[in-house]
């Protein structure tokens, strides 16, 4: 079995800002300052945004524990009120529906999420752009561990746990945007599949060496044999 990991922010969906809008109102709100305009939130998990961006301001890091839920209910209410408003475009990337179908048809692959949003904030954006979290069967969340690198365990523990799968080592593959996917899955063998999609360029994501990189995962037939390849 293949172990097909996804991350959602400029892989599967394009929201046109929405998280970034909704995390730094809730920063405002918790912590009276929203953080410098110039912080990437690009490769890194909700929570460990909240906390760098508020080291930079001055927070301790039991300040920001201490914080952290009530932060983190705010950014969920922000999602809600924001993809209610209709102002902001969030909709799958080019190929991204035809893919998870053909996927979906592979009996000898599981289709996942390995994204840094929490699971409520992954939710919310999956639907406004009309995909199911349910297509998903084996996830890592941030909500489950504050650093990238850690998820890929986490994800290969649950495939063993929920579906009696053990995924072998070089049999998962992660699916990202960012330098950080590529490399957050290295230590267990995993191999990463590059896109475009998002701020890094075909060339910029090269340069990390992973075992493939598109402009984006219009071209079905060609991310499916990399992916049968890995």
């Amino acid at each position: 079995m293949k172990l097909v990991l996804f991350d959602i922010d400029g892989t599967l969906l394009t929201s046109a800002g929405l998280g970034r809008s909704s995390m730094r109102h809730a920063l405002e709100d918790v912590f009276g300052s929203p953080g410098h305009e110039g912080y990437r939130y690009d490769g890194k998990t909700d929570k460990q945004i909240v906390r760098e961006v508020m080291r930079l301001e001055g927070h301790s890091d039991e300040t920001i524990d201490e914080r952290m839920s009530d932060l983190m209910s705010r950014y969920v209410g922000g999602l809600d009120h924001r993809i209610a408003s209709g102002k902001f475009d969030v909709r799958p990337l080019p190929g991204v529906v035809d893919l998870l179908d053909a996927l979906e048809k592979e009996t000898d692959v599981i289709i996942g999420l390995l994204t840094g949003n929490i699971f409520e904030g992954a939710r919310r954006k999956l639907a406004a752009a009309g995909l199911s979290i349910d297509r998903f069967k084996v996830n890592a969340f941030g909500s489950d561990h504050e650093h990238r690198p850690s998820l890929p365990a986490i994800a290969q523990q649950r495939a063993s746990d929920a579906l009696g799968v053990e995924v072998e080592r070089g049999r998962m593959i992660v699916v990202g945007d960012t330098p950080a996917d590529i490399a957050c899955g290295r230590d267990l063998g995993a191999k990463a599949i590059a896109v475009a999609t998002g701020y890094y360029s075909v060339d910029e994501l090269k340069a990390h060496e992973p075992y493939a990189v598109f402009e984006d995962l219009s071209d079905t037939a060609a991310v499916m044999d990399a992916i049968a390849r890995a």
